[in-house]
């Protein structure tokens, strides 16, 4: 018998975007659908806040809301809380909030805080989410208000489709497959590399990583940095994959996620652009996640969801910094000087302070994860460990 919150938190949670992005939806002006987004957003926050501390003193492993609408009705646990997303869900809330918050008037017509509620709405489902089915789906509606955003402004989606088309086809395909109990076994490796490939896709490892670099130059700043900040992808494998994946697929993930992490890093020190900088940098630091999530070891595993947390709260405040900075100047350019600091000093401190964060600074969260993510991986492969050290020097000097 699975444990009851002592308040339908996660019901509340999700509820209240939707019901937000109702409500900006038939507002007329887009400074009206801000101060609703904003005090939704808050709310959702609270809710989020509410159920990680109701879960932290119940000392309990997982637990489902209290009066469980959709258990009354389905009859099924869909949304389940547990160590592991407890922490996530007021993380990824107070993304959207501060993204939402810190959009400028000037910006407020490119973009939408309806959708942004909606996509809100889905990912916090997500991580409170443990049917695969049901993940699957989740998963899927994500994509698509990335993909309107970037129709109304007139962007080219095809790289975004076809790469997110293909992901949600594997996903199906190889869940359907591992789904059927009365499949044979040699059936194991067809879905279980159909899998691998579908996650790889959605955390975009190298080579099929282009789909990013493509979102951050054709959509909005902030748009971007909400599909990809709660790492959704590292989640499904937690969770699609982990349960039941064989080693090689473990192994294979691993690899091809170093191979990302150290690659984008290298990326990153070359770029002249503000926004594919911030893509190669975060793109490295979420393959060491991903990498870290599979290692077997206690001190890897724990190093790696430091540094999942550590990523998306300093990372997040980087990548708003930016986007404050293109806010006021336009597209910022990498190769020369701005001499923005006279005028914006509280967001030169800002950029400064999330800036050494997301590279794991002593005194940071990511210092700790790092520290643990590399002591775990020396200890079970030493490359792995340089590697991991490599793609963290890497990142530091970009």
């Amino acid at each position: 018998m699975i444990p009851e919150l002592h308040f339908p938190w996660l019901e509340f949670s999700i509820l209240l975007p939707m019901i937000g992005a109702i409500v900006c939806g038939i507002l007329p002006h887009q400074q009206a659908a801000q101060r609703v987004a904003i005090l939704v957003s808050s709310l959702t926050l609270l809710c989020t806040a509410g159920e990680w501390y109701d879960f932290s003193t119940m000392h309990t492993f997982q637990a489902h809301d209290h009066w469980d609408m959709i258990q009354w009705i389905f009859r099924h646990d869909y949304f389940v809380i547990d160590e592991l997303s407890a922490p996530l869900l007021p993380l990824t809330s107070l993304l959207y909030l501060m993204t939402i918050v810190s959009t400028l008037r000037t910006k407020l017509g490119r973009f939408s805080f309806g959708m942004t509620l909606i996509s809100e709405a889905i990912v916090l489902a997500t991580l409170s989410c443990h049917s695969p089915w049901m993940i699957i789906t989740l998963l899927s509606l994500a994509c698509v208000p990335p993909w309107i955003e970037l129709r109304r402004r007139g962007a080219s989606t095809r790289i975004f489709s076809m790469h997110m088309g293909l992901f949600i086809a594997l996903l199906v395909l190889g869940w359907s497959l591992i789904d059927d109990s009365a499949g044979p076994k040699s059936a194991e490796l067809l879905p279980a590399t159909l899998l691998t490939i579908a996650v790889l896709l959605r955390a975009g490892a190298v080579p099929v990583h282009c789909w990013m670099t493509d979102l951050f130059e054709h959509a909005s700043f902030g748009t971007a940095i909400l599909f990809v900040a709660p790492m959704t992808g590292a989640y499904a494998v937690m969770h699609l994959l982990l349960p039941f994946g064989p080693s090689w697929a473990m192994r294979s993930i691993a690899v091809l996620s170093l191979v990302t992490a150290v690659y984008a890093a290298g990326m990153a020190t070359i770029q002249k652009d503000a926004r594919r900088f911030f893509c190669y940098l975060f793109l490295s630091h979420a393959s060491l996640v991903l990498s870290g999530l599979e290692i077997v070891s206690t001190i890897g595993l724990t190093g790696a969801l430091c540094v999942w947390i550590s990523v998306g709260i300093s990372l997040g405040g980087f990548a708003l910094t930016l986007r404050s900075v293109e806010a006021r100047i336009g597209r910022v350019s990498l190769d020369r000087y701005h001499g923005m600091y006279e005028h914006t000093p509280t967001l030169a401190g800002l950029f400064l302070l999330t800036g050494l964060a997301s590279i794991g600074f002593p005194g940071t969260l990511g210092f700790v994860g790092m520290e643990l993510l590399i002591e775990g991986a020396v200890g079970v492969f030493p490359f792995v460990g340089l590697a991991v050290l490599l793609a963290a020097t890497l990142n530091g000097i970009a």
